[in-house]
């Protein structure tokens, strides 16, 4: 099951530095509006699409600016700060008026900084195994704690700069993400989400710019929005967290931490990894439609 078997109009939204590349699949509102992480794209959805597409929900999916389908203008500043303008961009483009943002991964930053500065402009929100202000205490993907140091920035630009040692760190990353999975998921994360993060990189125009100036944001993106934590406590709308158990990194204690900073939330366990989205699409468009 793919997202080509669903149609959908494809738009480029004038954005500043370029344009974002959105796909707009009919249905009813709230429209979902479903949002990648780093060193991600839209692609991550595909698995899932179908099944809200089938529930007759309106989804929109984009690739952030630096990545995917969407411009990657040379020189470009890519920030978190962006990464919340091209959602209200893709939101103000297409007319959707009130949106479900649904995050994952670093997106957690967009969706809920895009809820407290547009209270009336969401009718709820879904967070998929996504950081938004986390604490010191949790073990980063190596990763992106590399390219996230700054004393480290030095070492992290030469190994972004040769294929062959980046190449090296993006398997051995990938092999830390997929050794948790249950057995029977693993194949599809290596034939699927595996290549379809190294093609980020590989294929040129590669996002590597657009991720290496977010991961080197990473850590004060999250000093930041601590900051709206008191904020978050009195946002009244529902906040769906879904929440993949397997994931190495953004465990579930993560997800409670979170439940317990907002007003309503509620959080559904799926038997999934970190794109839980691709290992159990089912499942999870369940938990976002009931």
């Amino acid at each position: 099951m793919s997202s080509d078997h669903a149609a959908f109009v494809e738009h480029r939204i004038s954005r500043g530095e370029g344009k974002v590349y959105a796909r707009d699949y009919a249905g009813s509102g709230p429209a979902f509006v479903l949002m990648h992480g780093f060193p991600d794209n839209l692609h991550i959805w595909d698995d899932l699409i179908p099944f809200l597409v089938a529930s007759g929900r309106r989804v929109v999916t984009f690739d952030f600016l630096g990545f995917g389908a969407s411009d990657k203008p040379a020189g470009a500043t890519y920030s978190f700060k962006q990464q919340l303008g091209d959602l209200e961009a893709v939101v103000e483009g297409l007319g959707l008026g009130k949106i479900v943002p649904v995050a994952h991964d670093s997106s957690g930053m967009a969706t809920l900084n895009y809820a407290l500065a547009h209270p009336g402009g969401v009718d709820s929100a879904i967070m998929l195994n996504s950081a938004y202000s986390e604490d010191s205490t949790v073990l980063w993907p190596e990763m992106i704690t590399l390219f996230a140091t700054r004393s480290m920035q030095a070492l992290s630009i030469a190994i972004a700069q040769s294929p062959e040692q980046f190449g090296w760190l993006l398997k051995w990353q990938q092999k830390k993400f997929l050794d948790p999975l249950p057995e029977a998921q693993r194949p599809h994360f290596s034939a699927f989400i595996g290549p379809l993060i190294s093609d980020n990189f590989i294929a040129q125009p590669g996002a590597g710019p657009a991720f290496v100036q977010l991961a080197a944001e990473f850590f004060d993106e999250h000093a930041r929005n601590a900051k709206h934590l008191t904020a978050l406590k009195t946002l009244d709308i529902p906040v769906k967290l879904i929440w993949g158990q397997y994931d190495p990194y953004f465990p579930v204690a993560m997800a409670e931490r979170r439940q317990s900073q907002l007003k309503n939330a509620s959080l559904a366990v799926i038997p999934a990894g970190h794109w839980l989205q691709a290992d159990e699409p089912a499942q999870v468009a369940k938990a976002m439609l009931s």
